[in-house]
């Protein structure tokens, strides 16, 4: 009877029970929660106490890698602390656990995952800056049977990868339906559209994000549109470029050259947040008035948002870092306790970009949205993504009020 009641806490199977000399030996095993999904994260981080089993069973630490603190505010401001506290709540101790950045280069990133390696991580969690130093970290992990989580880019090479990240395709389709509402609802006439492409040169993730928006742009889901394409909203693309490796400075560059070339461009699709302000630091420069030229991005920083609330960005693209933090913590969890993960956690694949080699890959693939004026204070500012007082503050109080931010 007591054994039947345990039953119920317990996946079948997690009692092991073995007979040898002169008794009987009871195991117990911990197992997966069976609720473990990518629903199952909030911004209260409540769900990580039921992986403390988990966690007290795993063997070895995780070494988590970032990439930098210039191409993004996030992971400075959000993915370091989100982690930090989602292992924290996961039961980890301080020595289970590290967490660096490779403040922008590569022999540093490769050789903090050497050192993690060397000092017993059995799981990484990495962001690689590109797929090179991404691929040399997933050959060092395959061979020292080291476990690789890719953390938010992905890098196709190596074994025991998992990708985490958010659907990269939907977010470039959600900044390119929020590029063409926003073409309307500003009266753009006749939009010549120029194209302000993320690091592809680098990043696998920038080519499905052009894939997204082209795609919802000019129906064809590719990571190039030939200039000159037009669609049956009366949009004509007059040019595209790839700010190289997301570099805000060379965005802003391009662009200035692009609209002084063509004074006739007045919409623009960005990858990114900074590369909208870039983009939006040239148009105000020249004098150019809110609501005349749209811009789009994604990451929902505060210069975005605040590009947003006075009308010179039509949304961002917000990707709940709370979120993906939560999964990846779970995700190393499970495989550091030699478990495998549950389907409603790895809920699908995510591969190579058509014409790029590499390996198809398991992964936990999360929800974006589309951050607007209307939805602002319903998404980021309630999830205190971004910071409600700083932002009031920069873009007045009376503008924050008329978007119902208060």
């Amino acid at each position: 009877m007591k054994l039947a009641r345990l039953l119920p806490a317990f996946a079948a199977g997690a009692i092991l029970t073995a007979c040898g000399g002169g008794g009987t030996t009871t195991t117990t095993n911990v197992t997966v929660p069976s609720d473990l999904s990518i629903s199952s994260f909030t911004a209260d981080f409540s769900y990580m106490a039921k992986l403390k089993d988990l966690t007290a069973a795993g063997k070895g630490k995780v070494g988590v890698i970032l990439p930098d603190t210039t191409s993004s505010v996030r992971y400075v401001q959000f993915d370091q602390p989100y982690l930090q506290k989602a292992f924290q709540q996961a039961g980890y101790k301080s020595s289970d656990f590290t967490i660096t950045n490779a403040q922008g280069q590569e022999a540093q990133e490769l050789a903090q995952a050497q050192t993690a390696i060397t000092n017993g991580a059995t799981v990484l969690i990495m962001d690689p800056l590109n797929s090179t130093v991404g691929s040399q970290i997933q050959t060092l992990a395959q061979q020292k049977g080291v476990k690789v989580i890719s953390y938010d880019r992905a890098t196709f090479t190596g074994t025991n990868t998992y990708y985490v990240s958010f659907d990269n395709v939907q977010v470039g389709e959600l900044i390119g339906k929020g590029f063409v509402q926003c073409v309307a609802d500003w009266g753009v006439k006749n939009a010549q559209v120029y194209e302000l492409d993320g690091g592809q040169n680098s990043d696998p993730n920038a080519v499905s994000f052009a894939q997204g928006y082209n795609d919802a742009i000019w129906g064809k889901k590719v990571a190039h549109v030939d200039n000159g394409t037009t669609n049956s909203q009366g949009m004509k693309l007059v040019g595209e470029q790839v700010a190289t490796d997301w570099k805000n400075d060379i965005g802003q560059t391009i662009f200035q050259q692009a609209y002084t070339a063509n004074s006739a461009i007045n919409a623009t699709v960005e990858a990114n947040d900074g590369l909208g302000n870039a983009v939006v630091t040239v148009l105000k420069s020249k004098g150019v008035k809110a609501k005349s030229v749209p811009t789009t991005g994604q990451d929902a920083t505060p210069d975005g948002m605040a590009n947003v609330l006075t009308d010179f960005q039509c949304g961002s693209v917000y990707k709940a870092v709370y979120l993906e933090a939560q999964a990846a913590v779970a995700l190393a969890t499970v495989l550091r306790a030699g478990q495998n993960p549950p389907s409603g956690l790895v809920n699908g694949t995510t591969a190579p970009p058509s014409g790029q080699s590499g390996n198809q890959q398991p992964a936990v693939l999360l929800v974006p949205i589309w951050v607007s004026k209307a939805n602002m204070k319903d998404t980021v500012i309630k999830d205190n993504f971004v910071d409600k007082g700083a932002l009031c503050q920069k873009v007045t109080a009376a503008v924050c009020s008329a978007a119902g931010i208060s």
